[in-house]
């Protein structure tokens, strides 16, 4: 019961966070679309694989130091622990800084990239422009609120980010509807609570010194071969979902046409939700794996891992249920029924695209494990093929096959195959005890 007790202390306040964070992002979408009209909600979701391009930034660098400083500290080596936590602070702030520089540059060309129209180009502009300069608060509270779990402290990480929400419907209602400032009220309310929560992990580092501190560091960069192969999992996991919406939105226009675009914004603000629960899982469990793993506990860890699945695969049977029989409220939280047959073709992709939420979550779930447990060989090519290669080869071959149908079901033959592929690695890594360092794993 202790370690049932232990697990949801930790997951629980992970999901919430992740659960907030998507819908602080639903918000801003139903509040653009109300006040700046359904082209300002496309423009957003077209600037939306950038956001998320950000934030696989932040997380790339804080997965992979969350599992080293958790195996640090369940090996009992604090002072390694926490010299990782304050160069991975440095790193991750001077990469985001040179991400935001280097899009401001190039602001027109990467909104182009995007997929911006005629139409849309102005508003794409506004909307990356205001996040670029806000990139290392993006980055820098994610990796804050992962240390803060990993050092024994999930619960705030909760504050933070309900605290980050909080803020972004507040100032999204006061620049979007009260101002008028449309969609750069939308990102520069945004930026404003990634600021806030910012501060609040750092007045936690500050005012908490008994584990993970604030201070200087010795340089370590060679960590980072050990790290960057180890957070490639979950950072695929969230540009995964950057990755799908830029390739949705270029195939809806090329495809269906541009008012398609709307239907697929509002589903990705679903799907959204539905991955983050996922990430919010894997993120909560992950910590504890590691710690059992340093701690030289391959039983624990497994036990672990199975609770995740369990939880996962509920999640995931809810959310279709969901999406099947409210497909018409979800939708029109964004859209008037009056919109005619762009709103019965939104419920109609929503249907379809909800099919890929029953194998989303034993995917997500698989390949944190597998980070968990220093098996990148294996939880790399899972992340990279949900995230990318199957999604791209789906998105090319169905729509040939079966027209619009086909890209609204390409999701869920990416998920299908990704599935297999996990399941044959759970029965390759049975063979073998998972073992600090990286040596075997076991499933």
């Amino acid at each position: 019961m202790a370690l049932v007790k232990r697990f949801f202390q930790f997951v629980l306040p992970s999901i919430v966070s992740m659960w907030l964070f998507s819908l602080l992002t639903c918000v801003a979408g139903v509040l653009v679309a109300r006040g700046g009209g359904e082209q300002a909600l496309a423009a957003v979701n077209l600037s939306m694989p950038f956001t998320s391009l950000v934030f696989t930034l932040g997380v790339l660098l804080a997965a992979g130091t969350s599992t080293v400083i958790s195996i640090a500290l369940g090996q009992g080596e604090l002072k390694r622990a926490r010299n990782y936590f304050n160069q991975n602070l440095a790193v991750t702030a001077a990469a985001s800084v040179v991400l935001g520089a280097a899009v401001l540059l190039n602001l027109e060309r990467v909104a182009r990239l995007l997929g911006a129209t005629p139409a849309t180009l102005g508003y794409v502009k506004e909307y990356v422009g205001m996040i670029a300069l806000f990139a290392v608060f993006f980055t820098t509270s994610y990796n804050l609120e992962v240390q803060v779990k990993a050092n024994g402290a999930p619960q705030v990480s909760t504050v933070g980010v309900l605290s980050c929400a909080l803020m972004n419907v507040l100032l999204d209602y006061w620049f979007v509807m009260r101002l008028g400032w449309g969609v750069v009220g939308a990102a520069l309310a945004t930026g404003l609570a990634q600021v806030t929560s910012t501060v609040i992990f750092l007045l936690y580092f500050l005012t908490h010194r008994q584990r993970l501190r604030l201070g200087r560091f010795r340089s370590d960069l060679r960590a980072y071969r050990r790290i960057v192969p180890l957070g490639l999992s979950d950072g695929l996991s969230e540009l995964s979902n950057g990755i799908v919406i830029f390739l949705f939105n270029h195939m809806v226009l090329s495809v269906i046409g541009e008012g398609a675009v709307v239907s697929y914004t509002i589903v990705s603000y679903v799907n959204t939700l539905v991955l983050m629960t996922m990430i919010g899982t894997a993120q909560g469990i992950q910590p504890l794996i590691s710690f059992h793993l340093g701690a030289g506990e391959p039983a624990v860890c497994r036990r672990l891992f199975r609770m995740g699945l369990c939880l996962a695969l509920g999640c995931s049977l809810v959310f279709f249920l969901a999406a099947e029989l409210g497909a018409g409220g979800i939708v029109g939280l964004f859209l008037d029924r009056e919109a005619g047959a762009l709103f019965r073709d939104s419920v109609f992709a929503l249907r379809l695209y909800a099919l890929a939420f029953l194998a989303m979550g034993f995917n997500v779930v698989t390949a944190a494990y597998f980070t968990a447990i220093e098996r990148p060989a294996f939880a790399f090519p899972l992340s990279l093929g949900r995230g990318l290669l199957f999604i791209c080869g789906f998105l090319t071959l169905l729509p040939v096959l079966l027209g619009a149908a086909g890209i609204w079901i390409a999701p869920l033959a990416s998920e299908l195959l990704c599935l297999a592929l996990a399941a044959g690695f759970l029965l390759r890594s049975r063979r073998a005890a998972p073992s600090a360092g990286g040596d075997r794993a076991g499933g």
